[in-house]
């Protein structure tokens, strides 16, 4: 039988959180390193930059791992890289070249693996439900970002749908802007391109 958690003990805990600023605060407050986002949108609308800027945020506090498994090592993930300025972070910044879930799960059993990691694209990966899970109980102080294609204003494909009601934080991409609904604050839009939101948007 699992422990029972008295008020105090509730009350009392510590949790390994993230102590995010400015934009990013405004967002999504103060998260926890642990659990699951999702970032959705369609094609076209900004995903892939805002995942840059959102790994590249996240290097101030834990090394991160990118895995690219829509993609790969490309041009266009190097122009991405380039436009983020990812090579400010290269230390602590990783980009894995399409991890199978076997290949990322030996991975991240490693000393010292990252402990935030990205899946860009959920649906090019072969995951069931049963390993997602699995990654997340196995490894409960990392943090696991999935990027989802979307149909309508949702993420596309009952897999991705469920990850999105379990998940901590997502943001849905549209028009150059991410809107986030999350667990622990925040809730303003981050603006990914001003200069193509102003475009889309019109104002």
């Amino acid at each position: 039988m699992k422990r029972a958690y008295s008020v105090d003990n509730v009350l009392q805990a510590k949790f390994n959180t993230l102590e995010f600023d400015g934009i990013w605060r405004d967002a999504v407050g103060c998260p926890e390193l642990s659990g699951t986002w999702i970032v959705y949108g369609s094609v076209k609308n900004g995903k892939t930059s805002f995942t840059m800027q959102l790994a590249k945020y996240l290097t101030r506090f834990e090394t991160v791992a990118y895995n690219s498994v829509e993609e790969g090592l490309s041009l266009s993930i190097q122009e991405a890289f380039k436009r983020t300025g990812m090579e400010d972070v290269r230390r602590r910044f990783l980009l894995l070249n399409k991890d199978s879930t076997k290949e990322l799960l030996s991975r991240l059993r490693r000393r010292n693996s990252p402990n935030v990691v990205i899946i860009d694209t959920l649906q090019f990966w072969e995951l069931a439900f049963a390993e997602y899970k699995r990654f997340k109980e196995e490894f409960p102080n990392k943090l696991f970002i999935y990027i989802s294609h979307s149909a309508g204003n949702m993420p596309d494909g009952k897999l991705a749908q469920r990850i999105w009601r379990d998940a901590n934080v997502s943001f849905r991409i549209e028009g150059f802007k991410a809107f986030p609904v999350g667990r622990y604050g925040g809730g303003k839009p981050v603006v990914i391109s001003e200069e193509m939101a102003v475009k889309y948007w019109g104002v």
